[in-house]
C-alpha cells in the first residue's frame, strides 16, 4: 500500500524518510513541508493519506466532529513555550502576573504554541485567558490579513477580536496599543534586536529547566494522523504505523550519542544532551500515550479551559490503539 505523508524533516523521520526504516506492508510517499503548510493541506484540505498535526487543532476538530484524520501517538514536535511571550519593553511588566488585565496580540487564538503558553500563565502565575483581551492577526508586515485557519467558537467570557485591516502586532505594539505578544515565530525586530521589545522570561533555559522539574511536563506540539477511512478499512494500519515511527525515533537517539560524528551541527553536542539528560532523564521525548499521560491530559485541559476543545478529552479518546 502507498500512502502519501506530509510531515517535516526531523532527525525523528529522516531514517523514513530515507527509507531506512519503512513501515511493515506499507510504502509511504513524502511530502517534506513546514509545519504549519502540512496543517493547512492535510487537516483542512485533506490533501494527504498521512499529516503531521497541530495538537489544538486536531483537538478542536475532534470536539466538533469534524476531523478528518485519527492520530496516533507520534509527536514529531514538541518545545516549551516560555520563549514565545514577548513584552513591550516599556509596558512595566516585570513578572508573569503583571499581564492580567493587559492587551496580548496572538497570531492566532488556537495555536498549540498560545494554548501551552496561556495554560503555563494559568497554572503557574494565575493569569487566566479570561483575565487578558486578546488581539489577533498578522505578526510583521509579511503577514498582513491574517486570519484563524480553524476559527473557533470561544465563550463570552474570552475577550477577543481580530486587529484592524492592514494592521500587525508588531505595528500595535510599537504605537503601545498592545502591551505582549504570544507567538510560537519570533517578531522580526526582536531577530533584530530592537530595543523596544523583549521576551518575558529573560532567562528562558533556566525558566523552562525550572517549569519542568516541577511540572515533568514537556510540551507535545504535533501528532500524527491517518485519514479516517484508511483507519475502518485497514485495522492494523496504526500500529504499523506507529511501529515505525518509534523504530525511527530510537534511530534518531542512537545516533545523538555518536562521538565519532556529530548526527547535528552542534560543537558542544555531547555536552548539550548530558545537561538535558540530567535535567529530564533520559527518555524524554518518548512516543506512546502511558509515558505521556501528565502531558496529554493538560492538553486537553487547557483547550477546554480556554474555550477550545467543547468537552474535556481523555487521552485515550484521542488515539487509535496502536500498543
Amino acid at each position: 500500500m502507498k500512502l502519501s505523508i506530509s510531515c517535516g524533516a526531523y532527525d525523528r523521520t529522516w531514517p523514513l524518510i530515507a527509507k531506512h526504516i519503512e513501515p511493515e506492508g506499507v510504502e509511504l510517499d513524502w511530502h517534506i513541508m513546514p509545519p504549519e503548510e502540512a496543517f493547512l493541506r492535510g487537516m483542512v484540505y485533506h490533501e494527504f493519506d498521512l499529516t503531521e498535526m497541530s495538537f489544538s487543532t486536531y483537538l478542536l476538530q475532534l470536539s466538533r466532529g469534524d476531523n478528518g484524520y485519527r492520530a496516533v501517538p507520534v509527536f514529531p514536535s514538541r518545545s516549551f513555550r516560555h520563549s514565545a511571550i514577548y513584552i513591550r519593553a516599556d509596558a512595566g511588566i516585570e513578572k508573569p502576573e503583571d499581564l492580567k488585565g493587559r492587551t496580548i496580540g496572538l497570531p492566532e487564538y488556537q495555536l498549540t504554541a498560545n494554548v501551552w503558553a496561556r495554560g503555563l500563565l494559568s497554572d503557574e502565575y494565575g493569569v487566566r485567558a479570561e483575565d487578558v483581551r486578546w488581539v489577533h492577526g498578522g505578526m510583521d508586515d509579511y503577514e498582513v490579513g491574517r486570519e484563524e485557519k480553524v476559527p473557533a467558537d470561544l465563550p463570552p467570557s474570552i475577550d477577543i477580536s481580530p486587529i484592524g485591516e492592514g494592521e500587525t502586532l508588531w505595528g500595535m505594539m510599537t504605537r503601545g496599543e498592545i502591551d505582549a505578544i504570544i507567538a510560537p515565530r519570533s517578531p522580526r525586530a526582536f531577530d533584530a534586536g530592537d530595543p523596544r521589545v523583549t521576551r518575558l522570561f529573560v532567562d528562558v533555559r533556566g525558566a523552562e529547566q525550572a517549569y519542568f522539574k516541577k511540572t515533568g511536563l514537556f510540551p507535545i506540539m504535533h501528532l500524527l494522523g491517518i485519514r479516517n477511512d484508511l483507519v475502518e478499512d485497514h485495522p492494523e494500519l496504526a500500529k504499523a504505523i506507529f511501529a515505525a515511527f518509534e523504530q525511527a525515533r530510537l534511530h534518531a537517539v542512537t545516533e545523538l550519542d555518536q562521538v565519532a560524528y556529530k548526527y547535528v551541527m552542534m560543537p558542544w553536542l555531547i555536552e548539550n544532551m548530558a545537561e538535558i539528560r540530567s535535567v529530564m532523564g533520559d527518555d524524554y521525548w518518548p512516543y506512546g500515550i502511558e509515558k505521556n499521560r501528565k502531558c496529554l491530559e493538560a492538553m486537553c485541559r487547557y483547550s477546554h479551559e480556554q474555550g477550545l476543545a467543547k468537552k474535556l478529552f481523555k487521552p485515550e479518546e484521542l488515539f487509535e490503539t496502536v500498543e
